[in-house]
């Protein structure tokens, strides 16, 4: 394998310090291809940019997790545009969206920063990577306002869900999940889902498919996660990865 595309990494998580740079110069090795770093934070956007200069096969995002929407910059619009400006790897904004899953979320403030970085992403008009949890209804109502160009990543919804996604013209990325027994939800979502329309991503650290569960995730256990939706879609997992991995070069530009 030499094609495989992670489309949403963590590497500038804390889980990767004590061997980060050994780690992602092996990478290529184990085929992996492309990677594209997802951010949560501002000073996650900034980390993501040094790595994506550093290793030729990264590319990286800007953006502010809803979880933090509580505790971010007021210039963050600004200091993402200083970062894009200056790194012509980063290709998408995010990861953005809405998280109610913890009581006492601020719905409110979630909306304000979600759709400012929607019309942020629409002005220089790149693709969103959206994080979605426990907020369906209200985040394709919003998606289905600004209709942005990207993905719905770690997707966790129904399959019904998936089409409403499809509609708007994004893709739907899945992780290890896929590979857990007790994921039937989200098989019946990737059953859904056409093959121009998938993407392959770990969330690593977190989200380690099966046989891995449990350890530290990284871009080549997508090997696992292939094969599991290689045999959900009936073809080969050289044909799956072939496929994915042209689909994330479509949705960044690469």
């Amino acid at each position: 394998m030499n094609n495989i595309f992670d489309t949403h990494a963590h590497y500038a998580d804390e889980a990767f310090d004590a061997d980060r740079e050994e780690m992602l110069a092996g990478l290529p090795e184990k085929g992996v291809k492309y990677v594209m770093l997802a951010a949560s934070s501002a000073e996650d956007s900034a980390a993501n940019s040094v790595l994506s200069k550093r290793y030729g096969y990264i590319y990286s995002a800007v953006g502010i997790h809803p979880e933090n929407a509580e505790n971010y910059p007021a210039d963050h619009l600004r200091i993402m545009q200083e970062l894009i400006a200056d790194n012509p790897k980063i290709r998408a904004v995010g990861e953005i969206g809405l998280d109610y899953h913890y009581d006492g979320c601020d719905r409110e403030k979630q909306i304000r920063l979600f759709r400012g970085q929607l019309g942020f992403a629409a002005e220089l008009d790149m693709p969103v990577i959206i994080h979605s949890r426990d907020a369906v209804k209200d985040t394709v109502d919003i998606l289905s306002e600004y209709k942005p160009k990207g993905v719905v990543h770690c997707f966790s919804g129904s399959a019904e869900t998936a089409e409403e996604i499809l509609k708007l013209g994004m893709y739907i990325g899945f992780t290890g999940v896929i590979t857990f027994k007790n994921a039937k939800k989200a098989v019946r979502a990737l059953e859904a889902v056409p093959l121009d329309r998938l993407l392959l991503e770990t969330d690593c650290p977190y989200m380690a498919p099966e046989p891995m569960r449990g350890s530290r995730c990284d871009s080549s256990m997508i090997a696992y996660t292939a094969a599991k939706a290689a045999e959900i879609k009936g073809i080969t997992v050289e044909e799956l990865l072939d496929i994915t991995c042209e689909n994330g070069r479509r949705v960044y530009g690469i």
